[in-house]
């Protein structure tokens, strides 16, 4: 019991920034994407380095896959204890290309 309690503080400390290309991603998923999206963001939140740490021009930069309706999506992210900041979503067609524009 003492353990989620902790979890629960934990995550009431933890600030979840978005910066616009992933906003503009979000934007456009239906519900059900957005339901998929909502459960990785909180897996990302409890754990930031369950995703893939990125190399060469994306150092520092986190890539989470996930299953979203038999699709996979990745979300680009980086955190720091206190914070975790969204990047990018999408599939991973022209997924590098755009978050190397941003």
């Amino acid at each position: 019991m003492r353990s989620l309690l902790f979890q629960k503080d934990l995550m009431n400390k933890i600030k979840i920034f978005q910066k616009p290309l992933f906003k503009r991603a979000y934007k456009k998923l239906h519900r059900n994407q957005k339901k998929a999206t909502d459960q990785a963001i909180q897996a990302i939140a409890e754990n930031p380095t369950i995703g893939t740490q990125k190399k060469g021009d994306f150092a520092g930069v986190f890539v989470h896959k996930f299953d979203c309706l038999n699709q996979q999506f990745l979300l680009a992210y980086q955190w720091n204890p206190e914070t975790r900041t969204l990047l990018a979503l999408g599939v991973h067609e022209n997924f590098y290309r755009d978050l190397k524009k941003e």
